[in-house]
């Protein structure tokens, strides 16, 4: 071997959650770990999320649960059912940092805050010997297979007996996730699929009145659905937002991928808001029925049917005067309230992608089936899961899957 090829025993490119989870695994094994990421402080992503809280997981049924991840829901069942949300719950514990369940199922952190997980996190791992090189990007294989990382001052040649790619998805570029690794893999004749975006923003030209007096406030307490390319409808209720480009939020997100598709497939997207989820048609009916002779429309709105702020904003930009006009009619629109929407925000804004390295390029141990030994976990996997812990809880499961597959293989063949 040249003196300028370094060998080591385990490498993991990428200093995400999922990066970060397989040194743990390994090192807990008793592996001395060597972790790259080209940022300069790891686990970027991760806080950024904290903003939000730092949605770890979602407490529901097991089986409900695994649903969440759509056509690869059967793929990826065994992975997760080996790192559940409860293991993960139970892992937060470890670290000092205690959970809970909001009304929503989500899981967050009593402290509602990434750093104070991460900062223990990061102290465990270098207690149990975890080398971790910042500013140390992945840039390819040469042509013996190793790997080249280029560092601040030098380019490295890596051999290891163990190899962990956790680089992520194609969002939040300027986090670290960029996915310039994609056309390198596909380079290398690995089945790839491009990325898209998942989670997302979708555009609408709001009127002047709309953007000037509403932009960036909450639509509380509504739902969202659509039909998809195969007719069956998605429904998703929460706090959605009035973007300053068109609509985000959480309900938003929940129908977002197929939203996407029918985009991608007709070029438009019909979404029906329902500005009152807790009342029937038929209460909404009954309440109009009870309005006075003399009352104004803008008052049976606001008085009968509820509407105000924003949420009548957006009732009025969302029908024509006609429509307006027919008190009776009044009632199914606020149930069933059209937009038809036709771009897609921009992957960099995503919360997350869809797309990356297709299951048939890697075997149940997620290694690689053209490089022996390489492994790859995360968000770089062709899999999405709507927001509300689905995405952290797949990528620290695939982590776990991978390092213990990979412990297991390599005492077999000891």
């Amino acid at each position: 071997m040249p003196d300028s090829v370094v060998h080591l025993s385990a490498v993991v490119i990428g200093g995400g959650p999922a990066g970060l989870m397989v040194a743990e695994q390994l090192s807990k094994a008793g592996v001395l770990v060597d972790l790259y990421d080209a940022m300069p402080t790891v686990g970027r992503k991760f806080l950024r999320a904290g903003i939000g809280g730092l949605n770890l997981t979602h407490n529901e049924d097991w089986q409900d649960f695994t649903d969440r991840y759509g056509d690869k829901a059967s793929l990826l069942k065994p992975i997760l059912d080996s790192f559940t949300a409860k293991d993960l719950r139970d892992w937060a514990v470890g670290l000092e940092v205690e959970t809970f369940v909001g009304s929503s199922g989500r899981v967050f952190p009593v402290e509602k805050k990434a750093a104070p997980l991460l900062r223990r996190w990061l102290r465990r791992l270098r207690d149990d010997g975890v080398r971790i090189h910042s500013r140390h990007r992945w840039l390819d294989w040469d042509d013996s297979g190793n790997i080249r990382i280029q560092g601040p001052d030098k380019l490295l040649t890596v051999k290891a007996d163990m190899t962990f790619f956790a680089l992520g998805g194609g969002s939040w570029s300027a986090l670290g996730s960029d996915g310039h690794w994609l056309a390198k893999f596909k380079a290398a004749g690995i089945s790839c699929q491009e990325f898209r975006p998942s989670n997302c923003g979708f555009e609408y030209p709001w009127p002047a009145d709309i953007l000037n007096n509403y932009s960036g406030s909450p639509l509380k307490l509504i739902a969202v659905s659509i039909n998809d390319n195969y007719g069956v409808e998605w429904r998703q209720r929460g706090d959605a937002v009035i973007a300053s480009y068109g609509i985000e939020g959480g309900p938003v997100y929940g129908i977002s991928a197929a939203m996407r598709d029918v985009i991608e497939q007709h070029g438009e997207c019909t979404v029906y808001w329902d500005l009152d989820p807790d009342r029937s048609l038929e209460k909404l009916q009954a309440a109009i029925a009870k309005r006075r002779p003399k009352d104004s429309l803008a008052n049976v709105l606001r008085k009968q049917c509820g509407l105000v702020g924003n949420k009548l904003a957006i009732f009025k930009a969302l029908t024509s005067k006609a429509q307006m006009a027919d008190l009776d009619g009044i009632p199914a629109l606020i149930k069933n309230l059209p937009q038809t929407i036709t771009a897609i925000r921009p992957l960099d804004e995503a919360i997350s992608t869809d797309g990356g390295i297709c299951f048939s390029a890697i075997d149940d141990k997620l290694m690689l089936m053209q490089c022996p030994n390489t492994y790859c976990v995360g968000e770089m996997l062709d899999w999405e899961a709507p927001t509300g812990g689905y995405l952290l809880t797949a990528c620290f499961a695939t982590a776990v899957w991978a390092a213990n597959t990979a412990l297991a293989r390599k005492a077999a063949s000891a």
